[in-house]
């Protein structure tokens, strides 16, 4: 297979390539400081997968993935950096970026990373998998009804249809009309599962997300 690295360091782009040269599996590694110069690479060489820094001296390296994926390429791209904001992780994931590991990561795990990534799945460095996971609650919730919601809260506490239909002032029926509703659009199959998700919110947020 033929590797793109992409970072404006040297010392960078030389370490990682050096980890690259240790595999077997991988043939040509290719090396690019800037966007124009990545972008050609990927248009002349057509690599198998880019490792991209996302902060490329003045430069944004996801101009890099979007631009590539306006031409249909088939690379793959790996983020490969030192940043841990929420923020950049969450604009790879609107790229389509498809791995995200920090420079801090050991050799191996680098490598096991590009392996994941080549096999067609998604590698993302446990360090940030806790934003990939607010990522999904936020987007379920955000899926139900005010009321539904409420529900939900309440679902999360153990009470049960009864207990929210006196709590929140509606009839036992509308109560269980909501649960159906959450677990479907939730794509749960028990009230269960339910309270385990808020519980899992609880944690990550301090609170419950806002519907």
């Amino acid at each position: 297979m033929n590797v793109l690295v992409v970072d404006d360091h040297p010392l960078v782009r030389k370490g990682i390539s050096t980890t690259l040269s240790c595999d077997e599996d991988i043939d040509v590694v290719m090396e690019a400081s800037c966007i124009d110069e990545a972008l050609s690479l990927i248009n002349s060489k057509k690599p198998n997968l880019a490792i991209v820094d996302l902060n490329l001296g003045k430069e944004d390296g996801l101009e890099i993935i979007k631009r590539s994926k306006v031409k249909g390429t088939t690379t793959k791209f790996l983020i490969f950096t030192s940043s841990v904001k929420k923020e950049d992780f969450i604009r790879s994931e609107e790229e389509g970026v498809d791995g995200y590991i920090l420079k801090d990561a050991f050799s191996e795990d680098i490598l096991y990373a590009i392996h994941i990534v080549l096999r067609g799945r998604k590698f993302i460095d446990p360090e940030i998998t806790k934003y990939q996971v607010e990522s999904t609650l936020s987007n379920c919730f955000t899926e139900l009804t005010p009321r539904e919601y409420d529900v939900l809260v309440e679902i999360g506490k153990g009470l049960s249809n009864g207990e929210i239909a006196n709590k929140l002032f509606i009839s036992e029926h509308t109560v269980k009309k909501h649960v159906s509703s959450i677990l479907l659009k939730l794509q749960l199959s028990h009230r269960t599962q339910a309270a385990l998700l808020v519980n899992q919110a609880v944690n990550l947020y301090g609170g419950m997300v806002n519907a």
